[in-house]
Parts: C-alpha cells; sequence; structure tokens
C-alpha cells in the first residue's frame, strides 16, 4: 500500500504505456500497420525531447505550488526572456540598438537575469503587499507580455546564431540537449527540495505558512526565491523553445503556464501547498507527452487530447483532496 502511495505516479506511467503500446501493437497483429511505432526508443527519446520545455518550467512551477502559491507568468516570462535573448544572438542588426551575435553566454545571462527578476518582483509583490499569488502573478503575465512586444515592435525575431541554436537543437553524446538540460534540472531541483535546508523551508510554508513564521523562518524570503527560481527556469525554458523553433514569437509560450501547473497537479502536487515532488512532477509531464505522442500516432483528434488532459487535472485534484479529508 505504502509503495502504491509513494510511487502511484510511476504506476500510472507504466500502465499508460502499456495500454497505448498494446493498441498499438493490436494494429500491427491486425495488418493495419506494419510496426509499433510507439514502443521505438527513438519515440520515448522524441516524448521526453516533446516534453523538455513543459517539464523545465514544471519543476519551478512545483517549487512555487510547495509554497502555497501560483505562477500565471511564466508563459509570458519566457516569451520576454526568449526575445531578449534572441536580439542578442541575432544575424539581423536592426531589430534593437543592442543586436547582433554576441557570445551566446550574453543571451543566455540576459535570458536568466531576466527571468529571475520577473520572478523577484512576483514574490516581493505578494509578500510585501499581501496580495494573493494569482493577482500578483496575473499582473506579470500582462506585463511581461507587454515588454516582450515592446522589445521589437510586435515582430519576431529570427536569424539566430548558431550557439543559440544548439540549445534547442544540439546533441550531447546523442542525446538532445533540451533532455539534458531537463535531466540536470529534475536533479537540482530534487536535491535542493529534498536534501537542503531551504527546500525544507519551503515545504514549511506551503504547509502552514503562520507556524513557519512562528518557528522563525523568513516567509517572505523563501517566498522571493521561490518565484526567483520559477523565473530563472522560465528564462530557460525560453532559450530552449526559441532554439528549437529558429525563431523568438512574440506569442511564444501562450497557455505554457497552464500545462506546468497540469504536470505539478497530475504529479501529486497539492495546490494548498506543502505536498508534493519534483520526481512526480517529472511523471505528470511524461504523462502528459505519451498522451500526446500515443493519440497522435494512433490519429486521434487534438481536442480529445485536451479532454484527457482536463480528466486527469480534475482527477489528480480530486484524489489529493479526499487524501486530506482522510487524513484529517
Amino acid at each position: 500500500m505504502n509503495v502504491a502511495r509513494r510511487y502511484g505516479i510511476v504506476l500510472v506511467f507504466l500502465a499508460l504505456c502499456l495500454a497505448i503500446a498494446a493498441v498499438c501493437q493490436y494494429k500491427v497483429m491486425s495488418g493495419q500497420w506494419p510496426e509499433n511505432a510507439f514502443t521505438t526508443g527513438a519515440n520515448f527519446l522524441l516524448i521526453v525531447y516533446q516534453v523538455s520545455v513543459n517539464g523545465i518550467l514544471a519543476m519551478g512551477m512545483t517549487m512555487v505550488i510547495l509554497s502555497g502559491g501560483i505562477d500565471l507568468s511564466v508563459g509570458s516570462v519566457m516569451a520576454f526572456a526568449g526575445m531578449l535573448a534572441a536580439s542578442f544572438a541575432t544575424g539581423s542588426q536592426d531589430v534593437t540598438r543592442w543586436s547582433g551575435t554576441w557570445p551566446v553566454v550574453v543571451p543566455l545571462a540576459a535570458a536568466l537575469i531576466s527571468g529571475a527578476s520577473c520572478g523577484a518582483v512576483n514574490g516581493w509583490v505578494l509578500s510585501r503587499f499581501r496580495i494573493q499569488p494569482f493577482i500578483a502573478t496575473l499582473g506579470m503575465l500582462l506585463a511581461a507580455r507587454g515588454f516582450t512586444m515592446a522589445l521589437t515592435g510586435g515582430n519576431p525575431i529570427s536569424n539566430l546564431s548558431p550557439p543559440l541554436r544548439w540549445f534547442g537543437t544540439g546533441q550531447v553524446l546523442g542525446i538532445p540537449v533540451p533532455v539534458v538540460l531537463l535531466a540536470v534540472v529534475f536533479a537540482i531541483s530534487w536535491v535542493v527540495l529534498r536534501k537542503t535546508v531551504f527546500g525544507r523551508r519551503v515545504y514549511a510554508v506551503g504547509g502552514n505558512e503562520a507556524c513557519a513564521h512562528t518557528s522563525g523562518i523568513k516567509t517572505g524570503r523563501v517566498k522571493i526565491l521561490v518565484y526567483a527560481i520559477s523565473g530563472v527556469l522560465a528564462g530557460l525554458a525560453g532559450v530552449i523553445l526559441t532554439a528549437k523553433t529558429g525563431s523568438a514569437q512574440t506569442n511564444a509560450g501562450n497557455s505554457y503556464e497552464l500545462d506546468a501547473i497540469a504536470a505539478a497537479v497530475i504529479g501529486g502536487s497539492s495546490m494548498s501547498g506543502g505536498a508534493g515532488s519534483v520526481l512526480g512532477t517529472l511523471f505528470g509531464a511524461l504523462i502528459m507527452g505519451v498522451i500526446n505522442n500515443g493519440l497522435d500516432i494512433l490519429g486521434v483528434e487534438s481536442f480529445y487530447q485536451l479532454i484527457v488532459k482536463g480528466v486527469l487535472i480534475v482527477g489528480a485534484v480530486a484524489l489529493d483532496a479526499s487524501r486530506r479529508r482522510a487524513i484529517e
């Protein structure tokens, strides 16, 4: 029972993979398909590649949710960070005053710093003025989107330098760079949350902020750091998305915050805060990727994928609510 409770999300992931693989295999055995395209190693690597951006966003979102908050701005922040990075790595000299092919460390630093700044502002506003996270981050969602459009007058940026494109299309030992970055972000996030004092404080603030404050934890500082981390990861996700697509678009990142929240919730993070893990979030993102990939292979219309995701989210929240009532 304890194993099922602790690793339930892993079991759900495996069951989903087996179910889709069985349907695909049936089509092969019935002569409808020449081979089972779902079960190939290349396809599973493709799934991880496809969820890499959402997975990285979701790691930051998980920390925010664990602290008892929510960050609606990550989609807009990643668009702004991606646009800013592209402006430092484009062969088109007339985009902004600083446009050009700077060393790749410059656009990368610009994206990460801008993301951290937006996140820190979110954390400071909601902790200083006691504003609900929904409202504070909604304001940043609009502001960051406005900054993105104002940066280039609403025009996209293309003709990106090869070093920046490497973050989306390059490989390390045959593994796509976005997959490697997802693994690194996951490993660091896991260590931070499970093995550091800061991680324990994040759980404490989300579990009971009043008690955490009484015990001497500077809850405002924790929130600022959590939202800044979410912003940094949104900046990194913006670089990867821009590098993958080969251009920075003003509408990039639309609804990405919803996918990040969905991955965290499906992975077992409680919207009440204080409960969840980045391991669950990783498998939550992979479950969404398997659903998208599997249904695409089976030729199912995309709108059915949205229905399945919606059912999963509501089911995950309902399960968390029932579990909490049982504990109480």
